[in-house]
């Protein structure tokens, strides 16, 4: 049985989490932990966090894990450079599984777009176009942020020299080394992703649309029992 405690509890993800592991005969719920609440009243009855709460929030949830010896999977988004560094420091005391997105289909699209770049090679245009509901707080997604890396590290690029976050003005022409990344907000849209290879004659396109949080709950979830 393993025994996880949720940050971000009262969240759209944090609910689907716990209306996902009522399912599961070998996980058990026992800390529900929101704004306001204190981490440390309940740590000791948990094995793992799976944290869901606000990307400022988990390096210090990330500390009180590692201090208490408790594993941690983090699922915000939207962290600077020091925040993902305070996190990823603490792998060295405790298991941490940090990842833009816990859905099958979403690492599938992360090897297809891997494996396209490959093929396709310099001769083709890169944008990538996420949608998300209109209460999503970060933009661009962290999902979409991964495809960008994935494209930058397959051409050997520099992702900051080249990314594109839209276009507006007299932009001049495109150049070919940039990587476009456009953002999108409306509706109770999940999270849709696509990636465009453009090139002279033909386009090709990756998508990827979830329709259910309980895709990226259910992924959380096999994360946490597998890190204990």
């Amino acid at each position: 049985m393993t025994k996880i405690i949720i940050t971000g509890s009262k969240g759209r993800m944090g609910q689907a989490l716990a209306a996902c592991a009522v399912h599961h005969s070998d996980l058990q719920i026992v800390g529900l932990i929101d704004q306001g609440d204190d981490l440390r009243s309940v740590l000791d009855r948990g094995e793992v966090v799976i944290d869901f709460s606000l990307h400022s929030a988990s390096p210090g949830i990330a500390a009180l894990c590692a201090a208490h010896r408790k594993a941690l999977v983090v699922g915000t988004t939207g962290h600077s450079d020091l925040e993902k560094s305070q996190i990823t420091g603490c792998q060295a005391r405790i298991p941490v599984v940090l990842s833009s997105n816990f859905s099958t289909g979403i690492n599938t699209l992360f090897w297809l777009t891997r494996k396209a770049a490959e093929i396709l090679g310099a001769g083709f245009d890169l944008e990538i176009v996420e949608m998300h509901h209109r209460l999503k707080r970060d933009a661009p997604s962290g999902t979409a942020r991964t495809l960008a890396e994935i494209l930058a590290e397959v051409r050997q690029q520099q992702l900051g020299q080249v990314l594109r976050h839209g276009r507006a003005g007299i932009v001049g022409e495109r150049s070919a080394e940039e990587i476009g990344l456009h953002s999108v907000r409306g509706g109770d849209v999940v999270g849709d992703h696509t990636v465009i290879f453009a090139g002279a004659g033909e386009r090709v396109e990756l998508t990827h649309k979830a329709s259910t949080r309980e895709t990226f709950a259910e992924g959380a979830l096999r994360a946490a029992a597998w890190a204990v």
